[in-house]
């Protein structure tokens, strides 16, 4: 009877916040995606977690890590549902007073959010209010159900669980139903309808020998599905075209607002550039290169006069992330570009649909601001950055790197034979060597591809006759300017990791 009862308890706790929750969801469809209690505790977690903490997920999950945060905190809560199911069914009201803690804190992170007005707390309070009811209705009716007669036990029993699962699904399906009428006429689908502006200017073929065709190397260019995300987004700003503006005002002669009309009367240009991010561990896989449509920043710039003593771009994102971005990188004759297209489509919206910045030779986090709506023309000693006030730096100059990408590391290859292959950047500068040490070795040069620019990553290739034994493989860079790769191992905060990339492979 005991173990009964504790089970009664739990499911209450956790139908009770899985309707709290699904009631929030489908109140910030009318406010703001934004302040969903679920995802606005989620970025408040996101935008406060120390830095070792945030280098640890990325490093662990890499590209997951938003995955692995949401399904962390989903357990957190299913277990704080439990608790406050149990502890309502023996000390009323101690479970609804937790409710009301978690709906407080869902108020509390959604008014932490850079865009939040005083509606953003209404997802929060609706959430509690429907928890402490669903969970008071069913507790409530579990204690009727103690002073029913012995024969009615087992009816009680079934009502209750069919009553708990029946309140369960309706609240999903309506959370659903809500999501998905929001989403009807949404940026997802005018993005599959959208017209793509023709460049002016096309960027040029890529020539074959700018792609290594060796089974397991990096493609030259790639696919969007591929291109590594890393932000710091829960959820995916959801942004049409006719709702988008750039706001360019601070440090001008002119201010000025930009609409998705005024873009499409502008020329676009064509450019393929390799970004990387600066969390990118050395030998990591978060850098790819793209080719994209946009419309210069330079131009834009001069349009509205910068004054002579501003030194940086202050971009915003709809979702109030912000970035940092030294005006000479932006008006040096680099193809800095406000991007529309990527890879011949519209931007993917986890890529920044409808607008975003792509700067060559900037980490992205100084950068490539995705959903980009607003501009302050500043200076660097005047404003800071969403990373750089969480001890990162301010200017983020991408650093030479290179990586091994085949053999996968560890692996068993025979005698004889083998192609060692990988990849180099050192983006607006450009690659100019690969070399290769086995062992203790001498550094021996690698066969480079064919440059596209200095803009855009370069393989390397290298034919190793491998003798039986464990070996450790290693490669370093020279980009045009002369600098070598430096073999000191840093980490990537604040600007960038370093050190020689290795594997360690046996021979048979």
């Amino acid at each position: 009877m005991r173990i009964e009862k504790t089970a009664r308890g739990a499911l209450a706790g956790l139908v009770a916040v899985g309707s709290a929750l699904a009631a929030g969801e489908i109140v910030s469809v009318a406010v703001s995606s934004y302040a969903s209690p679920y995802f606005a505790v989620g970025s408040y977690l996101v935008d406060n977690a120390p830095a070792p903490v945030r280098e640890f997920a990325i490093r662990q999950f890499g590209t997951n890590d938003k995955i692995a945060l949401l399904t962390g905190m989903a357990v957190g809560i299913a277990v704080l549902a439990v608790v406050a199911g149990l502890v309502e069914r023996r000390t009323r009201p101690i479970g609804s007073v937790l409710i009301v803690l978690f709906g407080a804190f869902g108020v509390f992170a959604a008014m932490a959010r850079p865009t939040a007005d005083a509606s953003y707390s209404i997802p929060s309070i609706v959430a509690a209010v429907v928890g402490i009811i669903v969970l008071r209705a069913l507790l409530g009716f579990f204690g009727r159900t103690n002073a029913a007669a012995p024969e009615q036990n087992g009816l009680s029993r079934r009502l209750f669980f069919s009553s708990a699962v029946t309140v369960a699904v309706v609240a999903g399906a309506v959370a659903f139903a809500g999501k998905k009428i929001a989403e009807a006429g949404d940026a997802i689908a005018e993005r599959r309808k959208l017209k793509l502006p023709t460049p002016v200017s096309k960027a040029a073929p890529i020539p074959a020998g700018a792609d290594l065709k060796v089974p397991g190397a990096t493609p030259f260019v790639t696919s969007n599905s591929d291109f590594y995300r890393i932000d710091t987004a829960l959820q995916v700003p959801n942004l049409k075209t006719a709702d988008w503006q750039l706001r360019i005002h601070g440090m001008v002669e002119n201010e000025m607002t930009l609409t998705w009309e005024d873009l499409m009367g502008m020329q676009a240009e064509e450019k393929v550039i390799t970004l990387t991010c600066v969390s990118n561990q050395v030998g990591g896989i978060l850098a790819g290169n793209a080719t994209w449509i946009g419309y210069p920043i330079k131009s834009i710039l001069e349009r509205v006069g910068v004054k002579s003593d501003a030194d940086m771009l202050f971009s915003t994102s709809v979702d109030g992330w912000t970035s940092g971005s030294p005006i000479s990188a932006l008006t040096d004759g680099r193809d800095a570009i406000l991007a529309v297209a990527m890879n011949g489509q519209p931007l993917p919206l986890e890529h920044g649909y409808p607008v975003r910045q792509v700067v060559p030779g900037l980490y992205g986090f100084v950068s490539a601001c995705k959903w980009v709506v607003d501009w302050e023309i500043t200076r660097f000693d005047k404003a800071e950055a969403y990373w750089t006030k969480r001890g990162w730096g301010a200017q983020g100059p991408i650093k030479t790197a290179s990586r091994i990408d085949r053999p996968e590391p560890f692996s068993n290859s025979p005698a004889g034979e083998v192609i060692l292959a990988g990849t180099a950047w050192a983006q607006h500068r450009g690659i100019s060597k690969v070399e290769v040490r086995i062992d203790n070795g001498p550094w021996e040069p690698a066969d480079l591809t064919e440059e596209y620019s200095n803009d855009t990553w370069r393989q390397w290739s290298y034919r190793w006759q491998a003798t039986p034994g464990q070996h450790t493989v290693y490669c370093r860079a020279t980009d045009k300017t002369g600098q070598l790769q430096t073999e000191e191992r840093t980490p990537p905060i604040p600007g960038g990791a370093t050190g020689w990339h290795n594997r360690v492979l046996t021979i048979a």
